[in-house]
């Protein structure tokens, strides 16, 4: 991208006066302000300018080393070179302390900081620049004075070309110049950077806006605003809380791989690929639906171990179950009374998960609880295998509708799991409180069912017992039936890391797979001539046997090869949820309240 020499001049002078007003902002209010600007979009090079106010000689900068996922990522190894200078322009020690905190030394009467950072890591999770747009999670380029992090924050951006623009939640100043009241909420605010789409629409009294970075002929942008006016109206409703004024949804749609969201307190980033959009639209719902929920669940009813935000290690939390897991299962109802998701589909995503669990040995050995500790190891290949672990979002999201069904019954169907949430958000964030993990869950869910549910969490949440499905099931008159299928097999287990490549965690010995040369730890560039990525299990899952699979890999030495097998096949069992015979009056009124997310007592209450 070209910048013309007037555009050039304009930015100098923009930027000097920037400075000045800046300095004296600093100066007098302590305001720690960052200028991020767009030098350098062919080599994804960012400059960033830090102007500290007036403090201590000696001041420490830190990078986050992990943020938007559990894993820790290091963003330091991004930084080219950082320098600082005084008010004066005079040259300032800085000295490395470690991989991702710097020392300023003569920083009393304050200082600029200057850096060049590249970014080029897209989705969702990442920060990227190029000559197409900007997208920024800030903890990933913007380093925080350690005495300073709790106090007022100023960002601006500069050299953005003429046509682009500027999307996030952050309070909106002049010139592209936005305010936060503390770093975690500058960073809590992702920002999208380009010459977008968007709309807008109001809906009970909140504002919400819509921003679409994606080629004009890959989404219909009047269907977005109605889907996502149903799960806003949904999920208030169900909570009956609007926590916000204004909320903004940021959509890439990528030709290419992509897939995931990232929740924040007043938006959320969503990709999906515009081939898994155009044939599976409801891909977007779902995870729209649970990254809304979840500026409840995480983001305001929050576990006290995941506060305050430790940006140096690991936070370690054994509630991820709940917090992202139970944050699913409510997606599930907000889209069932949205109408965006009937009973019968319903029925066969729970079949599906529970199948998902049971064929994962790891259920018998990894607890829901140490599978939120071991979030961390997600991005390990070998961390990924079924025998290893299970996830947190599949057991979770099954927790969190046995849960629901375990509270009705022992309420006599006058609590959900609706209360469960409405009772933590009035006692945990409507009072500025953190639930104390699993122990909050299991207080809340006592406190609304009048009734000893410890043997629930002894069992299946800290423990690895065998889900009595059925039990669960039949207060609602459904069963789980199992059979046998025959599918297809490619020979050979691969998970993908959000952000990072496909790779092979296991092979089936004797298999063509392991005959053709694929080994464990393979990187996957390519699975029928398309690169891997998000939506690669569904086109495993198209497979037949007899079908012939070519992948392209890259071994642990870096050479890359394309291997071709016939695809065999393997027996399964299978899982399939059914009415049970002879329901009773009773079990379809607690299905038909359970379907809608209520209690029986709420039922003409609440209709829909």
């Amino acid at each position: 991208m070209r910048y013309s020499a007037v555009t050039r001049v304009r930015a100098r002078r923009s930027l000097f006066l920037w400075l000045l007003v800046s300095l004296a902002v600093a100066r007098c209010n302590a305001v720690t302000s960052y200028t991020i600007s767009l030098a350098n979009p062919e080599q994804h090079l960012v400059e960033v300018q830090i102007l500290l106010p007036e403090g201590t000689a000696q001041r420490e900068l830190q990078l986050p080393v992990w943020n938007a996922l559990y894993q820790v990522r290091d963003f330091a190894q991004y930084v080219n070179w950082v320098r600082a200078k005084d008010r004066a322009g005079h040259a300032l020690a800085v000295r490395e302390l470690d991989k991702s905190r710097w020392q300023i030394t003569g920083a009393a009467g304050g200082a600029v900081v200057e850096y060049q950072i590249f970014a080029d890591s897209p989705g969702p999770f990442g920060a990227q620049f190029n000559s197409h747009h900007a997208f920024f999670n800030l903890a990933q380029v913007l380093m925080y004075p350690v005495d300073a992090r709790n106090g007022p924050m100023v960002v601006r951006f500069s050299r953005v070309p003429d046509t682009w623009h500027v999307a996030t939640p952050l309070t909106a100043l002049p010139e592209d110049n936005f305010s936060a009241e503390s770093y975690d909420r500058l960073v809590d605010s992702p920002v999208e950077i380009g010459d977008f789409k968007e709309s807008d629409f109001e809906e009970g009294g909140g504002h919400y806006r819509i921003i679409v970075d994606a080629e004009s002929g890959d989404y219909d942008m009047e269907a977005i605003p109605a889907m996502l006016r149903k799960i806003a109206v949904a999920a208030t409703s169900w909570m009956d809380d609007r926590p916000f004024d204004r909320y903004m949804f940021i959509y890439h749609f990528p030709r290419g791989p992509a897939g995931g969201g990232m929740e924040h307190s007043y938006s959320t980033a969503i990709a999906v690929s515009a081939e898994v959009l155009s044939r599976a639209p409801e891909v977007l719902t779902s995870v729209t639906a649970h990254e809304f929920f979840h500026l409840w669940n995480v983001k305001r009813i929050r576990p006290q171990a995941l506060e305050p935000v430790d940006y140096t290690r690991e936070n370690y939390t054994r509630a991820l179950w709940f917090s992202e897991g139970c944050t699913s299962t409510a997606a599930d109802i907000i889209q069932l009374r949205g109408g965006l998701l009937d009973e019968r589909h319903f029925e066969q995503q729970l079949a599906s998960g529970i199948g998902e669990l049971e064929r994962r040995p790891a259920h018998l050995t990894q607890s829901a609880e140490e599978s939120s500790v071991d979030a961390w190891l997600e991005g390990d290949a070998y961390y990924r295998r079924p025998e290893r672990s299970i996830s947190y979002y599949n057991k979770g999201e099954l927790l969190g509708i046995m849960l629901d069904l375990a509270v009705r019954e022992a309420s006599q169907g006058q609590a959900s799991l609706r209360e469960v949430f409405q009772w933590m958000n009035q006692n945990y964030a409507k009072k500025g409180r953190f639930f104390p993990d699993s122990d909050g869950v299991r207080e809340s869910a006592e406190a609304v069912s009048h009734a000893d549910l410890g043997w629930f969490f002894a069992k299946y949440v800290a423990g690895t017992e065998e889900i009595p499905w059925n039990d669960f099931l039949r207060g609602v008159g459904l069963r789980l039936a199992k059979g046998k299928n025959t599918r297809a097999d490619a020979g050979f287990v691969a998970s993908r890391n959000f952000d990072g490549p496909m790779a092979v965690a296991a092979v089936t010995a004797g298999s063509e797979a392991e005959r053709a040369g694929l080994q464990t730890g393979d990187t996957i560039l390519e699975i029928n001539g398309k690169a891997a990525g998000q939506d690669s299990s569904e086109e495993m899952a198209r497979l037949t046997a007899g079908d012939t699979i070519t992948v392209k890999v890259r071994g642990r030495r870096g050479a890359e090869r394309e291997l071709k097998w016939k695809v065999g096949s393997r027996e399964e069992v299978s899982y399939v949820i059914k009415d049970m015979e002879n329901i009773t009056p009773e079990q379809h009124a607690r299905r038909a309240a359970w379907l809608k997310g209520e209690a029986q007592i709420l039922q003409e209450e609440h209709p829909h």
